[in-house]
C-alpha cells in the first residue's frame, strides 16, 4: 500500500527564502515552492517523484514516506 503524501513536501527547513535556488529542506526549486498551490496534480506528482528519487539516491527515505 502506498503511503499518502502530505499537502506539500515542505519539511519546515526552507532555504529558498534565503536566496537558494534549491531548497535545502525539501529539494524543490524556488519556482516549485512559490507555485506549488497553483500546480496541477500531475505537475505535483512529477515533483514528488523527482524528490523521492533524490532522497533514495542519497540513501534515505523521504520524510513524508516515513
Amino acid at each position: 500500500m502506498k503511503k499518502e503524501r502530505p499537502d506539500s513536501p515542505c519539511i519546515a527547513v526552507c532555504s529558498t527564502a534565503l536566496g537558494d535556488d534549491i531548497c535545502r529542506g525539501c529539494g524543490r526549486s524556488a519556482v516549485e515552492v512559490s507555485s506549488w498551490v497553483t500546480m496541477s496534480d500531475e505537475q505535483k506528482d512529477q515533483v514528488w517523484e523527482r524528490l523521492e528519487e533524490l532522497w533514495r539516491q542519497g540513501g534515505k527515505v523521504a520524510p513524508w514516506l516515513r
